[in-house]
């Protein structure tokens, strides 16, 4: 019977180009064989010995030999299996088909509904608690601002240009006697202000003193003093004192920066969960190792994540268009230091490796001297943890940016012509990851080098400074000189140095000692002794330990932490020849030639930074300490403790055997209680009857 339906139903050729049409497969359906044989043989009357019924396979016997081989039979099955496979996968391909051809309105059908789904979160997030959300406020706010803005440019900015036109022509033509009527009023404006600030604030004279000369140091450094171009280098020190301005002194600066420390420091705790995991909750609590490595390994893997979504690319590029519109700069150098602002000195030159065999030797002086003036941020989150305050961080970083461009222009102008003077822009490199798990996981791989270095570093530097001290000291004594010491040197060199950055007479030799552990060692170690002297103070133990100061004044430490804040010392030029060489090591004669004289201009980018926020500091005011002494808790002492202690005891007055209190503690009924609490803490001459 099969074989009568087979002969009734039988295939033609006309027939098999139909397909699943043929009548031979009314019936039963059958899977088509890759093999032409399925049908031809057929065709051309092969003897057939199968038949299909059902999803059965009917072999027949035959005298003759008409058997299929297994190799045949295995290329039916492989056959069929392709068959079943295209037929289920059919729905998934005739899907992205669709979306293929739809995949505009799909974006935008997506982007409308997941905008409407964050509209109804932010108005809920707004409603039941403003102020909670004022931090989701300003953050969208600036993301619509910039989403607005590119919009904008790309729709309009064409019509926009033609508009103003005529009067861009206009303002060229009145530019030569414009922009010096512009400078002469910015000085004037300049003078008039530092006369007004400086007068309630005299020592701040010291710090502008301070800024003065370091410029004029490095211009007395310069390889070509008649080719600087004191556009880059006005502008430049004009932006860095408009960034401090901005972030010392005004309230939505100081709030800005300071919220944004707070929530660096608040998310960098987050390691605590995978450091705990790994190491144990003793371990991260009491060893270093533990405790601050694992933070560089977290930022990194972050900063990893940033760099793939492009955050950190908008966020270069943006701030490199800043400082080449208004300098002058040329594009490759602008966005490497640029990007020195989040990432280190070998990890920056990367976004213009393809660029760096064709630069002029000023160019390359610039990427260098922006390496040595910054830190990188995975660093940063180390010395936050350590307790340096993160606002502080993070504003000497964006202020060494343009002082970096501006200094360097000023040591090693440029003499050649540039092949990227004029161009708009340049192609900005990116990583290679398919996706952002593989960011994250390449971005913490990547830190381990770092990790090791810092714990290899720290090990090494601190076991040859041991050594150094121990040698000076065998020296000095054979000449009956004590305690001498690297850092005792240092404090006696670099000690003019630090009191004309800003810092006081008395804290000058511990700012000088930091300052030269930093420059011969390196910033790690300078700031974890900068901690341990910020902790002193903060935990309130007495200035003077006999002879030796235990801590600094909170001035001073800002005034260090700024000096401190780049990555300017004699190890480091290894790290940058090494760095560099490996990108373009056809230059390599060049690098070695520039790399001492940007080491220098780097360090004094940092001083020069630590001079604007000595002219710029606010001191933290202490409040009244007559109420703060009458409810305190004795049981421990804070720096407001000492402070208010220590006016305490300044009023006190001694009349005919009788102690008696002026000023604010005049007339106070507890006045010889807190005396008698102050007495139990520090040690003064009141104290002693």
């Amino acid at each position: 019977a099969a074989l009568l339906e087979m002969e009734e139903n039988q295939i033609t050729l006309d027939n098999l180009e139909k397909g699943a049409d043929n009548s031979a497969f009314s019936s039963v359906v059958s899977p088509p064989s890759p093999s032409p044989r399925w049908g031809t043989g057929a065709a051309q009357g092969a003897p057939a010995n199968y038949v299909f019924q059902g999803e059965e396979r009917l072999y027949e016997e035959c005298d003759g030999p008409c058997g299929e081989s297994k190799e045949e039979r295995k290329e039916e099955e492989k056959g069929r299996f392709s068959f079943y496979c295209r037929k289920a996968l059919q729905p998934a391909s005739k899907a992205k088909h669709f979306c293929k051809a739809h995949a505009k309105v799909l974006r935008r059908v997506i982007l409308g509904v997941l905008g409407v789904a964050y509209l109804c979160y932010f108005i809920a997030a707004c409603w039941l608690n403003f102020q909670r959300a004022l931090a989701l406020v300003v953050m969208t706010a600036v993301v619509v601002f910039f989403i607005c803005w590119s919009l904008f440019k790309k729709h309009c900015g064409a019509k926009v240009l033609l508009l103003f036109s005529p009067i861009w022509k206009c303002f060229q033509k009145s530019w030569p006697w414009l922009k010096w009527l512009l400078w002469v009023s910015l000085l004037a404006g300049l003078i008039i202000w530092l006369a007004l600030d400086t007068s309630r604030k005299p020592e701040q004279l010291i710090s502008l003193a301070g800024f003065c000369f370091l410029v004029l140091f490095l211009f007395a450094c310069s390889k070509h003093h008649g080719a600087v171009s004191w556009r880059a280098v006005f502008w430049g020190l004009g932006l860095e004192f408009l960034f401090g301005l901005f972030i010392l002194r005004t309230t939505p600066g100081v709030q800005a920066f300071q919220w944004l420390g707070d929530q660096i420091q608040f998310f960098l705790g987050y390691t605590i969960a995978g450091s705990s995991f790994v190491f144990g909750n003793t371990l991260i609590e009491e060893v270093f190792a533990f405790q601050t490595l694992p933070i560089v390994v977290f930022f990194s893997c972050v900063m990893s994540i940033l760099y793939y979504l492009g955050v950190m690319q908008w966020l270069i590029l943006k701030i490199s268009w800043l400082l080449q519109v208004s300098m002058g700069t040329t594009p490759t150098e602008t966005l490497s230091v640029a990007g020195n602002i989040f990432v280190g000195q070998t990890e920056a030159p990367l976004l213009i490796r393809p660029y760096l065999a064709d630069m002029t030797q000023s160019e390359i002086h610039a990427v260098m001297t922006g390496g040595f003036s910054t830190i990188a941020g995975s660093v940063m989150g180390a010395y936050i943890s350590f307790g340096i305050d993160p606002a502080s961080l993070i504003a000497a970083s964006v202020m060494a940016a343009p002082c970096a461009l501006a200094m360097s222009k000023l040591v090693y102008p440029e003499v050649e012509e540039s092949k990227f003077k004029g161009k708009a822009s340049i192609r900005l490199s990116s990583g290679e990851e398919q996706n952002i798990l593989e960011a994250a996981s390449n971005g913490a791989a990547a830190s381990v080098g770092l990790v090791a270095n810092i714990a290899a570093n720290l090990i090494a530097f601190l076991a040859v400074l041991e050594f150094i001290n121990a040698a000076l000291r065998w020296f000095g004594e054979m000449v009956d000189i004590k305690d001498l010491s690297f850092q005792v040197i240092c404090s006696y060199v670099l000690m003019p140095v630090a009191f004309l950055m800003g810092a006081d007479w008395a804290d000058s030799p511990l700012v000088a000692e930091l300052l030269g552990i930093k420059i011969f060692l390196n910033e790690f170690v300078a700031y974890q002794q900068l901690a341990t002297y910020k902790k002193n103070r903060l935990s309130g133990l007495e200035e003077w330990d006999g002879s030796r100061k235990q801590w600094i004044s909170e001035r001073a430490e800002t005034i260090t932490t700024f000096a401190l804040c780049g990555f300017a010392n004699l190890s480091s030029i290894g790290i940058m020849l090494g760095g560099l060489a490996s990108m373009v090591p056809q230059r390599k004669g060049d690098l070695a030639s520039i790399v001492l004289r940007a080491l220098l201009t780097g360090i004094c980018v940092s001083m020069l930074n630590a001079c604007l926020a000595g002219l710029l500091h606010v001191p933290t005011e202490v409040g009244d300490c007559v109420t703060f002494l009458s409810t305190a808790n004795f049981s421990s002492t804070s720096y407001t403790t000492y402070i208010c202690c220590k006016q305490l005891f300044a009023s006190l007055v001694l009349e005919n055997g009788t102690l008696s209190f002026t000023g604010a503690w005049a007339g106070v009924a507890e006045s010889m209680l807190c005396l008698t609490q102050c007495c139990g803490h520090y040690n003064n001459t009141s104290c002693m009857g």
